[in-house]
């Protein structure tokens, strides 16, 4: 039965009305493109307003978890935590609001000061308690707030700098360390306005040496540092400082010949810096090295002029020499730059230094005189060859008189050998006379062979050392770890096989030890590039296995070894980001935003807790910015 007519009338008008409108739209869109139809246009606009839509919904998702736990973070009792979660919080807002952003930057900087009170006062009490020397540790917190503060506001990042004041005791310390020794590290305010400037040179050059210039009236490795790195950006303007550094320590009674080797490195060894002590020990600070620069002959002169000054003086009588590097490091230091002086230098001033060099290697220990290793020839002379050091130091092992010297020529030996990738370094080992000092060479040297084994990516070797090195849990479980990530793609089953490994290795970590989450975060980390519904399984047993190790905080992943002698310290740590709570808990939230922020509660405290919840976060804000 036909329904009633003004019904069906309407329904015929529509659909005439739509014919019409076909019949007029159709040979226009078949000229443009034959399979586009006006259906297709209208699905994709309503495709990305949906998607958008949810952009927007998980965007305020994320902004809303972040304010959450900033109200949370406000009551947490320990101040250096409330500080770092109320700046990192800060950081991922910032965009999207800025002056929220802004306030809780600031009441990180006062939990931030709050922090460093107390940690002065438990230094404080703890050298009344051994009746010893002041030693007073830098905090970094304030500096992290620093950092991000000023990425997003100059005046911001200025209000900060002008709070940070350095307390009377510590300056006192730091005269005290610059009579000691080491003077070459920056005070604590000139550090952070070089390490901040040096942030700002990729955005901005001009702010950036507003910043450094007032750290850089002084010599110190962060401004030196600053100036090789600003000289990619303006040649002009490093050389103009670089050279008022010159002329400063010419005039200035207290350089000596490390101040030499650190005005040294801009010329010819950018970011590299070498150290010598008294007792002739050295250090070496290098980032990636970068060609020395193309400088006029007339700055490369005046660096000639300024060394030759210094390293000429006459010593101290005994007793009363205040430099940092004594007889035998100003000795050294003489024999490390003298090349330079003969390739670069006047004539006359290297006849000069080689005299100078003579007369004080009548003071100098025979085995001083006799070196040749790395520290020497770092960015000037081509490293010796590790057959040649090694035959050296066989012959010295030969002549040795004593068990311990000939013990100590071994392990010297052995890290040559081993720096190689070479195994026979474990035979090598093998051969020190010393029970303890073997134990602790084997672990030092079987986890650095892991370590290069995993940068060289040879996995043949890195199994092997898994079978047979003297490893703790940690580093085993990294190694099959890495092992497993080198096999992903050629042999699947073998790579989830090693992560099982790996798991089990993880397990054997005592459960109160922060070392066995760190494990088991890294594991479930690297099971999702592999088998991800048993990720989310091994992401929950890492959560249970925090909460059951008081010090776990989420994010100190490295991984360290260490060889401590009397006559060396070696110390090999590398940062593990797998280890951490909020790598994993990125990879969680791209693949289920839901189902992380669930298991972010599983957290019992507050520190792992608050980087996975920020972790979450920023995966969805950043990712809207990509």
């Amino acid at each position: 039965m036909i329904p009633s007519g003004r019904p069906f009338l309407l329904v015929a008008c529509v659909l005439i009305l739509s014919g019409t409108t076909i019949a007029q739209t159709s040979p226009s869109a078949q000229s443009n493109d034959p399979k586009k139809t006006s259906s297709d246009k209208d699905v994709k606009p309503a495709k990305d307003a949906n998607a958008e839509r949810l952009i927007r919904e998980r965007r305020s998702q994320a902004q809303a978890l972040l304010i959450s736990l900033a109200v949370d973070a406000g009551n947490y009792g320990d101040a250096t935590l409330r500080a770092r979660t109320q700046a990192r919080i800060a950081d991922a807002l910032w965009d999207a609001d800025a002056e929220r952003a802004r306030t809780l930057f600031r009441k990180a900087w006062e939990a931030a000061e709050i922090a460093d009170q107390e940690l002065l006062k438990e230094e404080l009490q703890q050298t009344k308690d051994r009746n010893g020397p002041a030693i007073y540790s830098r905090s970094n917190i304030r500096s992290e707030i620093l950092r991000l503060a000023a990425r997003h506001d100059r005046a911001l990042g200025e209000e900060f700098l002008a709070k940070f004041k350095i307390e009377k005791q510590k300056e006192a310390n730091d005269t005290a360390d610059r009579r000691r020794g080491d003077s070459f590290d920056s005070p604590e305010a000139l550090s952070q306005r070089l390490n901040l400037a040096q942030q700002l040179l990729d955005t901005d050059v001009n702010r950036a040496l507003q910043f450094a210039d007032p750290a850089l009236a002084t010599i110190s490795r962060d401004g030196i540092n600053f100036l090789s790195s600003l000289r990619d950006r303006d040649p002009a303007a490093a050389d103009q400082r670089y050279a008022a550094m010159l002329a400063s320590a010419a005039g200035n009674i207290q350089s000596d010949a490390n101040t030499v080797s650190l005005l040294s490195s801009y010329l010819f060894t950018p970011h590299i810096f070498v150290t010598f002590s008294a007792s002739g020990g050295s250090t070496q600070q290098s980032s990636p090295a970068t060609p020395p620069p193309a400088v006029a002959p007339e700055l490369r002169a005046a660096f000639f002029r300024a060394a030759t000054e210094v390293l000429l003086r006459p010593l101290a009588p005994p007793g009363q020499d205040q430099s940092t590097t004594g007889v035998a490091g100003k000795y050294l230091m003489i024999k490390r730059l003298l090349p330079l002086f003969e390739r670069y230098g006047p004539k006359e001033m290297t006849d000069a230094l080689q005299a100078q060099m003579e007369a004080l290697s009548e003071a100098v220990p025979a085995e001083d005189r006799q070196r040749d290793d790395g520290r020497l020839r770092e960015g000037i002379r081509p490293p010796q060859k590790s057959e040649d050091v090694e035959q050296a130091l066989q012959d010295r092992i030969d002549r040795a008189k004593t068990s311990a010297e000939q013990d100590r020529l071994y392990l010297q030996l052995a890290r040559v050998v081993a720096d190689r990738g070479d195994l026979r370094s474990r035979d090598i080992v093998d051969k020190i006379q010393d029970s303890d000092l073997r134990q602790k060479a084997h672990a030092y040297l079987d986890a650095s062979m892991v370590m290069r084994a995993v940068d060289k990516k040879e996995i043949d070797q890195l199994l092997e050392l898994i079978k047979i090195g003297e490893l703790s849990h940690l580093q085993r479980a990294w190694a099959l770890i890495q092992a497993s990530k080198l096999l992903a793609k050629s042999d699947h089953e073998k790579s989830l096989a090693l992560l099982d490994e790996a798991a089990t290795e993880a397990r054997r970590i005592d459960t109160s030890d922060p070392d066995r989450p760190r494990a088991l975060m890294a594991v479930a980390n690297t099971l999702f590039t592999v088998d991800r519904a048993r990720g989310w399984e091994a992401s929950l047993e890492a959560i249970k296995a925090s909460n059951s190790a008081e010090g776990f905080t989420g994010e100190d992943g490295v991984l360290r070894t260490s060889l401590l002698t009397q006559s060396m310290s070696s110390i090999r740590a590398s940062t593990v980001a797998e280890f951490n709570v909020a790598d994993l808990f990125t990879v969680l939230a791209k693949e289920d935003y839901g189902r992380a922020v669930e298991l972010a509660r599983g957290f019992e405290r507050e520190a792992p807790r608050a980087s996975a919840v920020i972790a979450i976060a920023r995966s969805v804000l950043e990712e809207k910015k990509k």
